[in-house]
C-alpha cells in the first residue's frame, strides 16, 4: 500500500516556489520593494539630522559673524560652484533615468546611465578638487598656514572650517556612491535586475538625490548668500 507524502511545512514550501531576487521572507516583490523603501527613507532621516546640525552650527556663526563670514564667502570660486551645480542637476537626470529603464527591465540601458552618473560625479569631485587647491595656494586652510587679510581673520578662519567640514563629508558621501553604482552596474550587467526586482536602484536613486540636494543647499548659503552685502 503506497504511503502518501507530507506536505512540506508551510515555511519550507514557500522557500521552494520563491523567484529568484525575492528575499524569503517577503510574500511578493511589491512588498519586499516598499520595505526596501521604507528602510532607506529611515537611514536618509538620519542623514539629514546629520547634516542639519552643520547647517545649524553655519547659521549661528554667521550670524554672530556676519562680516566675517561675509568676507571669506567672497573669496569662494562662484563660477566653479555653479557649474558644480549644474553637473549634480544633470547627475540627478541620468540617476532617474536610471531607475526607469531599471522598472522596465532595461539591464543595459539601466547600466549606461548609472555609468553617466558616475561620470558626472566623477566631473563634480575634479571640479571640487580644483577649488581646494586654490584655497591651498590662497592659504585658506585652517590650521598654521591659514591667512587671510580680510576683516576678521579669526572667525574667517572659522567660515574655512565649516566650508570644508561641510564641503568634504558631501564629496565624501559622492565617493561612497560613485562606489556603489559601480557595483550596481557590475549588478545590473549581471542581469539583475528585472522589472520586478529593482529595489537596489531606486533605493540608491533616492540616496543621490538626497546627496544632490545637500549640495544645493549647500551652494547657496556657502557661496552666495552676503555675496553683495546681504
Amino acid at each position: 500500500m503506497a504511503v502518501a507524502s507530507e506536505p512540506l511545512p508551510r515555511g519550507e514550501a514557500a522557500h521552494h516556489e520563491q523567484p529568484e531576487g525575492l528575499a524569503h521572507h517577503f510574500d511578493t516583490f511589491e512588498q519586499q520593494r516598499q520595505s526596501a523603501s521604507f528602510g532607506m527613507w529611515l537611514f536618509l532621516a538620519t542623514e539629514f539630522l546629520f547634516f542639519g546640525t552643520l547647517f545649524m552650527a553655519y547659521t549661528l556663526y554667521r550670524t554672530l559673524y556676519p562680516a566675517a563670514f561675509r568676507a571669506a564667502s567672497r573669496t569662494l570660486d562662484v563660477k566653479l560652484g555653479t557649474i558644480n551645480t549644474a553637473v549634480l542637476i544633470c547627475s540627478s537626470l541620468t540617476m532617474a533615468l536610471a531607475v526607469r529603464e531599471a522598472q522596465k527591465g532595461k539591464r543595459k540601458s539601466v547600466a549606461a546611465f548609472l555609468f553617466g552618473t558616475i561620470v558626472l560625479g566623477s566631473a563634480f569631485l575634479g571640479i571640487k578638487a580644483i577649488e581646494y587647491k586654490n584655497k591651498f595656494v590662497e592659504h585658506h586652510v585652517p590650521g598654521p598656514t591659514f591667512h587671510f587679510e580680510g576683516t576678521d581673520p579669526v572667525h574667517a578662519q572659522m567660515f574655512f572650517n565649516l566650508y570644508f567640514m561641510m564641503t568634504g563629508l558631501h564629496a565624501l558621501h559622492m565617493i561612497i556612491g560613485m562606489g556603489l553604482l559601480c557595483w550596481l552596474i557590475a549588478l545590473s550587467l549581471r542581469g539583475k535586475f528585472t522589472a520586478e526586482n529593482h529595489d537596489f536602484v531606486e533605493g540608491f536613486g533616492l540616496y543621490w538625490h538626497f546627496v544632490d540636494i545637500v549640495w544645493i543647499f549647500l551652494f547657496p548659503l556657502l557661496y552666495l548668500v552676503g555675496r553683495h552685502g546681504v
